[in-house]
């Protein structure tokens, strides 16, 4: 299958006959990147939540690779908060497209006394052990993510092909250039790469994608009923994880959620966005980032998510 790029440049009425829209350059060089994968490394993982971002990266590999079957197996890094209509979405696309799913599990880790509960009962921070430790255990050197580059200004630093030490850890003085769109994969052994084929798209370019492909997405992305309370600015949907606490009153509230995380730190937006070009909308006129408005875990400091980088959380 050719990708939309491909087969659009030379339509009637475009500036010249290689001439790409916006989505369509974007789309061509996320392909470009999944194919450059597939030729450098030998055990190559995307990670797949069920998110909106994996979502689209997963359709991208698709198309990539059609009509042969995707080359590479999906990875969740499930926290065992995660929303029920996100893990539903993500077992019938790894039925659908017939993919074998490794899951690394916070809650295994937990029963095992490796890693302890939080205080606020977040799990989002104790994912960087799971993940890392199932990279090196199924010895991955290529782990496809979804990252974004407007999403948050530690985000904003990577490269498309980032390194990571044997240690699964970043140092973001180890930058390689990548010019002319030349992508360096050389690796020591134990080392790996993370890949970030989204890296030049915004969420408004994620969200005119869905709308312009057609893709499923979990209705949890769209304006719904539910039963929320307020903890630091933010809507949050009540759990076993340890919400709500005394003093904060549970009110069924018009909302969707922007991005998918962790049920204990991924908040709601009052919204009645039913639709994609409702959603799209919404967004055009938001002057804050999805994780900026919605993510707690990403407010704990100021460097919250360039130190769980370093480390070796995505």
């Amino acid at each position: 299958m050719t990708t939309a790029a491909e087969v659009r440049g030379g339509q009637e009425g475009t500036a010249g006959p290689y001439t790409l829209s916006h989505l369509d350059a974007l789309e061509s060089e996320a392909v470009h990147i999944f194919r450059e994968v597939a030729g450098e490394f030998e055990r190559p993982v995307i990670l797949f939540s069920g998110g909106k971002d994996s979502i689209v990266m997963l359709h991208l590999a698709v198309k990539a690779f059609a009509p042969a079957a995707v080359p590479f197996s999906l990875l969740h890094v499930d926290t065992g908060h995660n929303f029920p209509e996100v893990l539903d979405y993500r077992d019938r696309t790894v039925q659908n497209h017939q993919l074998r799913l490794h899951i690394a599990s916070v809650q295994d880790y937990i029963d095992r006394g490796t890693l302890k509960e939080r205080p606020d009962g977040t799990r989002n921070p104790l994912q960087t052990l799971p993940l890392t430790e199932k990279i090196q255990t199924e010895k991955f050197d290529a782990v496809f993510g979804g990252g974004r580059r407007d999403e948050e200004k530690a985000r904003a630093k990577e490269r498309v092909f980032s390194l990571r030490d044997a240690f699964s850890q970043w140092n973001p003085r180890r930058q390689r250039p990548e010019l002319w769109n030349l992508y360096n994969g050389r690796h020591a052994p134990g080392e790996h790469v993370r890949v970030f084929p989204l890296s030049n798209w915004t969420e408004l370019d994620v969200w005119q994608y869905i709308a312009r492909e057609h893709i499923e997405l979990p209705p949890i992305y769209f304006a719904h009923e539910r039963e929320v309370f307020r903890r630091d600015g933010m809507w949050l949907t009540a759990g076993e994880w340890g919400g709500p606490k005394a003093g904060e009153h549970v009110e069924k509230r018009q909302v969707r959620y922007r991005t998918v995380g962790d049920m204990s730190c991924t908040g709601a937006v009052d919204s009645d966005a039913a639709t994609l070009q409702q959603v799209i909308t919404e967004i055009t006129a938001s002057r804050l980032t999805e994780r900026g408005a919605t993510r707690a875990d990403d407010k704990m400091s100021e460097a919250a998510m360039e130190d769980r980088k370093r480390e070796g959380y995505f």
